[in-house]
């Protein structure tokens, strides 16, 4: 009897010991035990150093009609936005989501594809289908939508696509009348406005002297102008200059270097002026033209030389030494076969947002001051963040972004801070 008590007692202690090693090694677990070793990109490492001050904390409303911004906004963040959309029910018929089949520069090649229009609402410019539809970019219910997706993306400047007043791309109408409505939005939801300056017939840099100038004359008080502080202390509007390479550099020369003819530089309309990067000839040109930066649009990774994420750590050695800001440009995937239907060799698939995240990893790899993304709604070139939905017509299956939510791209890019 008493040897079955003393194993009894064993055995308690025994059972009593295990409970307790298990406790204690429970306590010691990593809440990551278990886990993948990849976390969020909001925890990767440390954010960036900048040289200016209204970038990484929570930017505060700026009027008392602003909506103060849940998560904040971070005005390092820049994104290209496009106003050249339009249906019946606002311009009485549609724009741009009717985008033409552009033909291939060789006819032999062009012979083999589709041409025509495409006929919204069912078919539309673009490889997915927009949870607004083929909308107006004069609705206010639009805009005031698309100001809220940007903020709950985090991101502070909406770069607007800009032509002159009177002028526009081949499948759109003159926009720069809603500019205002734009800049209002932006304010109430703290975001802040810059321009993104189009080629059009004959702009050189006497023509962009004058869109300087209108640009900075007609809205540069509004409360929502973007300006970007320099590391001397100086608040200077920013203007990204698309396709800049189309004009030679000595031309630009004249516009912004101290010297030039007509220079911009120390008068009520100098600015931080941003050329195109395209080939690697093209740095220095940008140099030689007096230009403050570079940045590179395109989000098809290997398509050119400065969209090339491989190639941005050697930009980034270039600018520094030459006292010039990089600024590359992120996307989450590419395709315009809806418009270029010959154009599948540049199509970079989205990999349910692994591509967005590694591009957006290569960008803060470099530390730039700035990251702009490419696109909040060039739906014609499936760069867009914007919300989309899955959709099949009789003609039609559009790409989505399933098995995630329509806003999935909004809370990649939120996360990046």
């Amino acid at each position: 009897m008493a040897r079955l008590r003393r194993r009894a007692c064993i055995a308690l202690f025994l059972f009593t010991l295990f409970i307790f090693g298990t406790m204690m090694g429970l306590r010691t677990l990593k809440p990551s035990d278990g886990f993948s070793d990849l976390a969020p990109i909001a925890e990767r490492g440390e954010r960036r150093s900048v040289s200016h001050e209204a970038i990484s904390r929570p930017q505060a409303a700026t009027s008392s009609d602003a909506k103060a911004p849940t998560p904040p906004v971070y005005y390092d963040l820049h994104i290209f936005y496009y106003m050249w959309y339009g249906n019946t029910h606002f311009e009485g018929k549609y724009l741009h989501w009717d985008h033409v089949m552009v033909p291939h520069w060789d006819p032999k090649i062009s012979a083999s594809y589709p041409k025509g229009r495409h006929s919204p609402p069912e078919d539309i410019g673009s490889s997915f289908y927009p949870e607004l539809g083929p909308y107006s970019s004069r609705d206010p219910e639009v805009l005031e939508e698309h100001m809220n997706q940007l903020r709950a993306a985090a991101i502070g400047v909406l770069v607007l696509s800009w032509y002159p007043p009177g002028l526009a791309d081949d499948n759109g109408e003159p926009s720069d009348s809603l500019v205002p409505f734009i800049l209002d939005a932006a304010h109430r939801y703290a975001i802040k406005v810059a321009f993104h300056i189009q080629p059009y017939k004959g702009r050189d840099d006497h023509t962009v002297h004058e869109n300087i100038k209108y640009i900075i004359d007609k809205y540069g008080a509004h409360a929502a102008f973007y300006k970007y502080k320099t590391s001397t202390g100086r608040s200077l509007p920013l203007f990204y200059i698309y396709d800049s390479y189309l004009t030679p550099p000595e031309s630009w020369a004249n516009l912004f270097t101290q010297s030039g003819s007509h220079s911009l530089r120390n008068t009520p309309y100098d600015a931080v002026f941003i050329a195109l990067l395209v080939e690697e000839g093209h740095k220095h040109d940008i140099l030689s033209a007096g230009y403050d930066g570079m940045y590179t649009y395109f989000a098809s990774n290997g398509f050119s030389f400065g969209s090339s994420h491989q190639n941005w750590k050697v930009i980034k050695a270039f600018c520094d030494s030459n006292n010039l800001m990089f600024i590359p440009s992120v996307g989450p995937g590419y395709i315009d076969t809806s418009i270029r239907p010959w154009n599948n060799h540049n199509t970079r698939n989205r990999v349910n947002g692994k591509y967005y995240e590694t591009a957006l990893q290569a960008a803060l790899m470099v530390r730039p001051e700035i990251v702009s993304i490419t696109s909040f709604n060039e739906w014609h070139e499936g760069t867009q963040i914007e919300k989309a939905v899955p959709k099949k017509t009789l003609t039609r299956l559009y790409l989505d972004y399933l098995p995630h939510q329509p806003n999935m791209y909004l809370e990649l890019t939120r996360r990046i801070k």
